[in-house]
């Protein structure tokens, strides 16, 4: 079976291997090294500034001319709600006492910014190959903002309606989300999180509703992983849990040692971060409080709260109230720089494939 190539055709990478868009996890030096290395790499926009995506855009560009990818966020800002901020508050003022906290210290406010007039400026100015968003689309006036520049438009899609909906708008490929995957859910159309299908189901099936490409996401952490998403009709795949060990990644150290110790039964979908339903490692403060809250403020404003507890608790050595994102195949992740592991995934999968000519990278 030959390896699809309307991905990296349309991309202009060498590897059908893109980094998947890790808030707080993946900055510049993560994404410059799978580009770098032939893939695709990926900035994730939504908890930075302006400014600082401009000067994230500036180091990518001074250090490779490789093909990159800027990812935003496209929910609707919720109004705020007092009554259900100070439910939450104190919900959790017996971990600001054990912490010696006020719970009102926390400033108010989302931590995630959604793609707006602003954004789509820095989009033009750069110029990038490709943007992604999570959470559905923009309108459609920073839509046809973005075409203007030549970028491809790509989304994610957890069901199969959510992927033709992003094909009738506009979309170049789609990144279909199995429920394995790390991270945010991408839903948009179906809130609905106990019906949403698992990689080796959704692929083939949104494979077979649109006639763009599709990129496989959720499960995949090496070679063997790569391959049978080809199988399944993907012409790429979007890696992430696989790049949280690598050097280059923003991960922090209790991140880190929570990854080592994965296991597959240790992951769970939760709002208690950020009021969305994401997959992590479970930690003290899931197990509490979670893993879903209906308490928890609608996303992303559960996030100004647990901050305190989260910088306190890291001060202190522990990550019980830090968001541990990662995917069901964490186990299966081999700590390497990003660009070995980009072209090992490659690899590894044309080998499987039977392929005769490998990726060079």
């Amino acid at each position: 079976m030959a390896m699809d190539s309307r991905i990296t055709d349309l991309f202009g990478i060498d590897l059908p291997i893109l980094l998947a868009p890790m808030a707080g996890s993946a900055g510049s030096e993560l994404a410059i090294a799978v580009s770098a290395a032939g893939g695709l790499g990926s900035l994730p926009c939504a908890m930075l500034t302006p400014e600082k995506i401009r000067a994230e855009m500036g180091v990518i560009r001074q250090r490779t001319d490789k093909p990159v990818n800027l990812n935003f966020f496209c929910h609707v800002p919720p109004a705020p709600d007092a009554i259900r901020e100070a439910a939450w508050r104190e919900r959790l003022r017996p971990y600001y006492s054990e912490f010696g906290i006020d719970p009102d210290a926390a400033p108010p406010g989302g931590g995630r910014n959604p793609f707006n007039d602003e954004s789509c400026a820095i989009v033009e100015e750069f110029r990038p190959e490709v943007v992604s968003f999570h959470f559905g689309l923009p309108d459609e006036a920073l839509m046809k903002r973005v075409r203007a520049v030549g970028a491809k438009i790509v989304a994610s899609a957890t069901t199969v309606a959510e992927a033709r909906f992003l094909e009738e708008n506009g979309c170049d490929a789609i990144i279909a989300q199995g429920a394995e995957a790390g991270g945010h859910r991408g839903v948009f159309l179906e809130p609905d999180i106990a019906t949403q299908p698992g990689t080796l189901a959704l692929v083939p099936q949104v494979v077979d509703a649109v006639s763009v490409p599709v990129i496989a996401a959720g499960g995949v952490c090496d070679g063997r992983a790569v391959a049978a998403c080809f199988m399944l009709g993907a012409s790429a795949v979007q890696v992430g849990t696989a790049y949280l060990q690598s050097p280059e990644a923003l991960t922090g150290s209790g991140h880190r040692d929570a990854l080592a110790l994965a296991r597959d039964d240790r992951t769970v979908l939760t709002n208690v971060f950020t009021g969305r339903p994401a997959r992590g490692l479970l930690n003290r403060f899931v197990s509490d409080v979670g893993p879903m809250s209906d308490e928890a403020p609608e996303f992303p404003l559960a996030t100004a709260a647990i901050g305190p507890l989260r910088a306190a608790a890291e001060k202190a050595g522990v990550s019980d109230f830090s968001p541990l994102w990662a995917g069901q195949a964490a186990p299966l992740a081999i700590p390497m720089p990003a660009g070995e592991l980009t072209v090992k995934l490659a690899r590894d999968a044309a080998v499987l494939l039977g392929e005769r000519r490998l990726p060079q990278g």
